[in-house]
């Protein structure tokens, strides 16, 4: 086959933290495929067909991928952040699980980006400098119930914790949730990072305690970080710097 396939990270939204990797698979690409806003960040250009989908597509979206590539087709699947981090990479591989057995000697690559929850805490510190995990608070693809357990479990073993997806129109409540499952788990003064819309011009960064932090201060352009108890901040007069030492007592 002559196609290939290649999953793309777009990073959290600066142009400057595209890799150069892929800027040069988008350059060679036929075909772009991706949510509406991402593919809206991918310029157009003669000999380069942009296919903006809806969000609740993602399997639709991987299968035509594939046929195109399949064809022959030189196609970019677009994610924001990395393409392996709640993105397209597993909704890719999924599609070929389950397709056509030639699927499977197609040329696909994943070239991954920076995430939201690395660009967040760059921009904070270094809150990620320990042990951390990342869980993504949407409800779509996962039953509620399980996301709390989960919250629960790492707040008890101690994580920092990098939160996507906080807060939707269609689950307003469910952040509201969260804070109570961390607030009878950590300590009151446990920091919470509300990083919205990082790399942009529309960027805001906010660090409260824990016994502070309020749903109405996330939206889905917002990612949150609390920290674990050894996380700390240092105060300065450019602003705090939020890090969690790489050592533990």
């Amino acid at each position: 086959m002559t196609g290939w396939l290649a999953i793309a990270g777009l990073g959290p939204g600066d142009p400057n933290l595209v890799t150069p990797e892929v800027t040069a698979a988008l350059a060679e690409a036929t075909d772009v495929i991706g949510y509406i806003p991402y593919v809206a960040r991918v310029a157009p250009r003669d000999g380069l067909t942009l296919h903006p989908t809806d969000n609740r597509v993602e399997l639709d979206r991987a299968t035509h991928a594939l046929k195109l590539a399949a064809q022959g087709q030189r196609v970019v699947v677009v994610s924001s952040g990395d393409p392996g981090v709640f993105a397209m990479a597993a909704a890719v591989f999924e599609a070929l699980e389950a397709g056509p057995q030639a699927w499977r000697d197609l040329d696909i690559r994943v070239l991954p980006g920076i995430t939201a929850m690395l660009a967040a805490s760059a921009r904070a510190g270094a809150p990620l400098g320990h042990d951390f995990c990342a869980i993504n608070l949407s409800d779509n693809l996962k039953p509620w119930p399980l996301i709390e357990r989960r919250v629960r479990l790492a707040a008890e073993a101690d994580f920092a914790i990098a939160f996507y997806n906080p807060r939707s129109k269609a689950r307003p409540d469910a952040l509201i949730r969260v804070f109570e499952i961390l607030r009878e788990t950590c300590r009151d003064d446990r920091p919470v990072l509300f990083a919205r819309a990082v790399s942009t011009p529309e960027e805001t960064l906010r660090i409260l305690p824990l016994t502070e932090a309020r749903a109405e201060m996330a939206d889905m352009r917002t990612m949150i970080i609390i920290g674990s108890s050894l996380t700390r901040i240092i105060d300065r007069p450019a602003g705090p710097i939020l890090y969690t030492p790489r050592s533990a007592p």
